[in-house]
């Protein structure tokens, strides 16, 4: 079943709120579960692609630090992007970073060779990593057009919102796009740029509600990214924010975001 954002709000109200429930059992597994999850390793780690553009650097920036949260949660990450033309200083260097959150760059033209490296990670990470984890692609937008080809890496995506109604009318375009192309994938949702949960509740509910009228389809949301001063200081900064501000709104929401994930990758690899 898709999960409403109703159903996580709790996760992005302060901690000391009284609607707040205990949060979910951490990742890693306890060391006494660490043998048998290496028995039923999956041969691959789950591939979410990203569409985020290459001059959008917010939306850079919480790819990375989805990777870096999910790398503290004990799991593995590694960001895959495409080698740009240019050196761009909303990307960390490539190779291992803050946490072990790897980034590698691909010299790739097009999905399917972006798939095929991204895919070459995943079976590696699987068998280094009792753990499991993730691997996060970043796909420029543009590449959409032509995906054909590349249509494997578009089984799982996770779309960055702002409660904007045109940036929401813009991120049901790039689903519909992904959908005519992996009638099958799951598209996630993280709404962001949030100042109250019920705004970002609301504008998941307007997306998704269009989605299934139009489309036909269920979204999953992965929560929210509120609206906070310390994700731009930790871009300026270039360091992760939950190293940066580790006791931020912002870096709470984004650790559950990865949480999210992370669950869900886990529920893949058991199916």
């Amino acid at each position: 079943m898709p999960r409403d954002l109703a159903d996580v709000a709790d996760y992005f109200l302060p901690r000391s709120s009284p609607t707040s429930r205990a949060p979910r059992a951490a990742l890693p597994l306890n060391p006494g579960e660490a043998e048998p999850a290496r028995a039923s390793r999956p041969a691959a780690l789950p591939i979410v692609a990203v569409p985020v553009g290459e001059r959008d650097v917010v939306r850079a920036a919480f790819v990375w630090n989805l990777a870096v949260e999910v790398a503290r949660l004990g799991a593995s990450a590694t960001l895959v992007a495409p080698s740009p033309a240019e050196p761009s200083p909303i990307w960390p260097e490539p190779g291992p970073g803050p946490v072990g959150a790897e980034v590698v760059l691909a010299p790739a033209q097009g999905l399917a060779q972006l798939h095929r490296a991204a895919l070459d990670l995943a079976v590696a990470r699987a068998a280094d990593s009792a753990e499991g984890g993730l691997v996060l692609v970043r796909v420029p937008p543009a590449w959409l057009g032509r995906a054909v080809e590349g249509r494997a890496l578009l089984r799982w995506v996770l779309l960055f919102a702002t409660t904007e109604r045109v940036d929401l009318m813009e991120t049901y375009g790039i689903a519909k796009r992904v959908l005519a192309v992996s009638h099958e994938a799951r598209v996630g949702v993280t709404i962001h740029g949030a100042r109250h949960v019920v705004e970002a509740q609301s504008a998941f509910l307007r997306l998704a509600g269009v989605a299934a009228r139009h489309l036909g389809r269920d979204l999953t949301s992965y929560g929210l990214l509120v609206d906070d001063l310390h994700i731009y200081r930790a871009i300026v900064s270039q360091r992760p924010i939950g190293l940066e501000h580790p006791q931020s709104r912002a870096a709470r929401a984004l650790r559950d975001v990865a949480r999210l994930l992370l669950e869900d990758a886990r529920k893949t690899s058991l199916a």
